[in-house]
């Protein structure tokens, strides 16, 4: 990104502190004393670690951490991320955001976060695999992984193939431990992964921005048609939770009418087809100067364009105090963590834009990552109990009404009757539910205080609640 698309930093605090500031803008709705919002506020465990990798022919110094936030609830929860920009301000604020994200969707963790601080793009696949297997022994020594302590993910720079390896150390680490495939999630599907992982995050965007769409109250205030069919959307990033979001978007309806990334953006009014886009990309190496499309060379002035919904799945801070008054977009919805600054927040609140906050939203993977942790506890595959049996039952269903009525169904409509839930199917089932579930909890607390309090503020208020609860129950106040 040039200097141009970068954005201005207002905020004189950091990461973590904002996190706080948001905290405790929720605090006052709640019912708890100050001694236990402090505890909720407070991270529990930070584990800095400097540790020897020889690269080449030298020895070099990897400096790491492993935040975890809230032990209200185990084992932690969050990934791990590889970036020359890890620090612990950083993986403190994204461990404490964790905690409020599993609370809201109802995924029974305590948060947490990982990282190591480096360009990935700077070693070898055989020296990556060398920092992360010394990582993962490292967490093992400490007690900082684990099936019922400490869940990681992947993250920024990190994947299934990281997964993989800080599994298979943990289990030669821990012989005959029959549960080791669950300490870690996002694996490869061989490695006891699970299927829909890839895409669970951009396909919670999706259902969560689809209920916003299907509240006729709140459609009715922006002045739009409820559904997604026929909405515009802008998308920033076609990483993993851009392209999939986009794809989940476009395949139901919408039209995507603008696209940004590092290098540029796109736009055309009369819709993108995001699947062209992506072809594009991968033989020319940017979207720019895509057929029919208007090219815009700052990257940030895409999510300016006319729109209905925006959705930054790219960066941090990129809509702040200079850019918010030109946001066109009614709905935006946070793909990524914190791309909108508290100063943004503050203006697109006063214009009635609908924000959906990242902490809610972009909670698929974590969603998904406790269904294959419940799967690797469980040893067996989702739907393999049932998938036969159901076939079965529908088959004889089928075939009275058949019967019945003297009728029959076309052969397509006989292979969506008879289908049984494959993993992926069940997987997806269980994502729509949350993120529905989940979005109504946050409205509920945003009429129960009047509309007084932006979405954001009535997520932390829920995600509040039900961590202070937890802490009362266990009664570990002497």
């Amino acid at each position: 990104m040039n200097n141009a698309t970068k954005p201005t930093q207002e905020a004189h605090y950091s990461f973590f502190q904002g996190v706080e500031r948001n905290f405790d803008k929720a605090a006052q709705y709640t019912r708890f004393e100050s001694g236990i919002l402090e505890q909720i506020k407070a991270c529990n465990s930070v584990y800095r670690m400097k540790y020897p990798v020889r690269i080449g022919d030298k020895i070099e110094v990897i400096e790491a951490y492993r935040v975890q936030h809230s032990h209200h609830k185990l084992p932690c929860k969050g990934g791990i991320r590889y970036s020359m920009d890890v620090n612990q301000d950083e993986v403190m604020a994204l461990a404490a955001l964790m905690t409020y994200k599993c609370a809201i969707v109802n995924v029974p963790f305590g948060g947490a976060k990982g990282g190591i601080k480096i360009n990935p793009k700077n070693y070898s696949v055989f020296e990556l695999e060398k920092i992360t297997r010394r990582y993962a022994s490292e967490l093992v020594k400490k007690n900082f992984i684990g099936p019922g302590i400490d869940v990681p993910a992947p993250d920024y720079g990190t994947g299934p193939r990281e997964m993989s390896w800080i599994v298979d150390t943990y289990a030669s680490l821990k012989p005959g431990e029959v549960d080791a495939l669950a300490c870690i999630t996002g694996k490869p599907v061989t490695q006891g992964g699970v299927r829909g992982r890839t895409e669970a995050t951009g396909l919670g965007v999706y259902y969560g921005i689809r209920e916003v769409c299907n509240t006729a109250e709140d459609m009715k205030k922006l002045g739009l048609e409820v559904g997604i069919e026929g909405k515009k959307v802008i998308v920033q990033g076609l990483g993993n939770v851009g392209y999939h979001a986009a794809k989940f978007f476009y395949d139901n309806g919408a039209i995507i009418v603008g696209v940004a990334e590092y290098e540029g953006g796109i736009y055309d009014e009369k819709g993108l087809d995001i699947y062209k886009v992506v072809e594009y990309r991968k033989s020319t190496g940017s979207i720019m100067n895509y057929p029919g499309a208007t090219n815009i060379v700052n990257s940030a002035e895409t999510l300016e364009q006319p729109c209905d919904i925006l959705i930054p799945a790219a960066l941090e801070n990129v809509i702040n105090g200079g850019n918010a008054a030109r946001i066109q977009a009614k709905i935006i919805g946070e793909g990524a963590n914190g791309p909108l600054t508290p100063e943004a927040d503050e203006i697109l609140n006063q214009k009635g834009v609908i924000v959906v906050p990242d902490m809610y939203l972009n909670a698929g993977g974590v969603t998904v990552s406790y269904f294959e942790w419940l799967k690797n506890l469980s040893h067996v595959r989702f739907g393999r109990m049932d998938k036969r049996f159901s076939e079965n039952q529908n088959s004889s269903i089928l075939a009275s009404v058949e019967s019945l009525t003297g009728k029959k169904v076309t052969a397509i409509e006989r292979t969506q009757i008879l289908h049984g839930p494959d993993e992926v199917d069940l997987v997806y089932s269980g994502l729509e539910d949350t993120m529905i579930g989940s979005y109504h909890e946050i409205r509920e607390a945003l009429l129960s205080l009047d509309n007084k309090v932006d979405m954001r503020t009535a997520a932390f208020t829920v995600a509040i609640n039900k961590v202070g609860v937890s802490y009362e129950e266990l009664g570990i106040f002497p």
